[in-house]
């Protein structure tokens, strides 16, 4: 019987030191939380949009796919259509969606198109384990954080919190730059054109006042100049009537995507190359590589809505991972978008790390989010404003030569 008993009690010791260890490894399992992109995959910002997504890849890989004690899953959703060729409203819908089920889903990195971040924030903040946080890397219409169109930006916010955030600046300041270098270069009279959409109309709408403003000739008419049909085999006829007006400067606000290729074709075609007749274009032109390869972009002027990567600061955090980038895909970033999607993804996971992880505490840990320049991608602290905007307004002018985007200069906006 004494045995029986000192087996029963040495069993009975395996069995506690077992449930000890059990439950050690049960508290310290690790959870793992997703975070996504939400971009246009397909169309003229593919490459683009890889070019982000493979920016992210490799900050969470150098991370260890971690943020603080929680690993981190990255989920890519697509909210273009083979159709057309570019951001779709029903796809952006079903993607806002798709987000909230996700119930490891914490957070979302996009968009790129403002359009598609009217439609997805709205479900994300009323999300009901959340608001659940959205930090584009591209979005520059004024309206998702400013008084801009009726109604805005308040009806993107149906429960009054805000929780999209954005790490480039808007087109408030994009447009009123551009309009103001186009000044500077002997500009007195310009006929604005738009692609119909948030984002054109917007930069157009900004760039239009700000040339009245200035005392430039604007000889289009409406607040945001006249608007191109996409779905036109071409613009001959356009720039025939524009020509009529002998204008200095054509200033196109829009998209690539939106077959700018053509509208860029004709316009040479009709009123000559881009030192007769400039050419301006926002940030909604560049990164693209077809546009790049058209002869006819020769010479025209790009304005975009934060540094561009020649600008990055030669240490720290922005130089090495440019560097390591280069070695881990052997090219590199499409443009300064992508590194920008970077820092927005630094931003949402400096969140993660400090919360609960919850999408509730995502959230209320953002706004606090202070990432030292040394630290970012994109060599500039990061921080948000209470509007959810980031509190640079830098603006980089560039030019086409070459068939490379060459920095001219940086404008500061205030």
């Amino acid at each position: 019987m004494k045995k029986n008993n000192k087996a029963l009690v040495a069993l009975g010791v395996v069995t506690l030191a077992m449930s000890i260890v059990g439950s050690t490894m049960a508290q310290s399992a690790t959870v793992t939380l997703t975070v996504s992109s939400d971009l246009p995959l397909q169309g003229g910002s593919a490459d683009q949009s890889e070019s982000t997504n493979n920016v992210i890849k490799l900050l969470l890989k150098q991370m260890g796919n971690k943020a603080g004690k929680y690993a981190i899953k990255f989920k890519e959703y697509d909210d273009s259509t083979a159709a057309k060729g570019s951001w779709d409203d029903a796809q952006c819908a079903a993607n806002a969606q798709a987000h909230v089920a996700n119930k490891t889903e914490v957070a979302v990195m996009g968009t790129y198109n403002s359009g598609c971040a009217k439609i997805i924030v709205p479900v994300l903040n009323q999300d009901p384990k959340g608001p659940m946080v959205m930090v584009s890397n591209a979005n520059t219409n004024p309206g998702l954080t400013k008084a801009w169109n009726p109604g805005e930006p308040t009806k993107y916010y149906p429960t009054g919190f805000r929780n999209y955030f954005r790490v480039v600046t808007t087109d408030d300041f994009q447009g009123s730059a551009a309009a103001q270098f186009a000044k500077s270069q002997g500009v007195k009279s310009v006929y604005v054109l738009n692609d119909t959409q948030t984002y054109g109309q917007g930069v157009a709408q900004a760039f239009t006042t700000e040339a009245n403003k200035i005392g430039l000739t604007v000889l289009s008419s409406g607040t945001a100049g006249e608007g191109w049909d996409a779905k036109q085999p071409n613009y001959e006829a356009l720039f025939t009537k524009i020509k009529a007006l002998n204008p200095d400067m054509i200033y196109i606000g829009g998209i690539f995507d939106l077959n700018g290729g053509q509208l860029v074709k004709d316009k040479v075609k009709v009123l000559g190359d881009n030192t007769k007749v400039k050419l301006m274009a926002p940030d909604g032109f560049t990164g693209y590589p077809d546009f790049l390869a058209l002869k006819e972009a020769d010479g025209a002027y790009l304005s975009f809505t934060g540094l561009s990567i020649d600008l990055f600061p030669k240490n720290g955090k922005a130089a090495t991972f440019q560097k390591d980038y280069l070695k881990a895909y052997g090219k590199a970033p499409t443009s300064s978008f992508s590194v920008y999607g970077g820092a927005a993804m630094q931003a949402i996971l400096d969140a993660i790390s400090r919360s609960n992880g919850t999408r509730k505490d995502v959230f209320q840990k953002m706004k606090s989010v202070n990432i030292p320049a040394a630290k970012s991608v994109v060599g500039t602290s990061i921080q948000f404003d209470d509007a959810g905007d980031t509190i640079y307004h830098d603006i980089t002018i560039l030019v086409v030569k070459n068939n490379t985007e060459t920095t001219l200069k940086k404008l500061t906006v205030k």
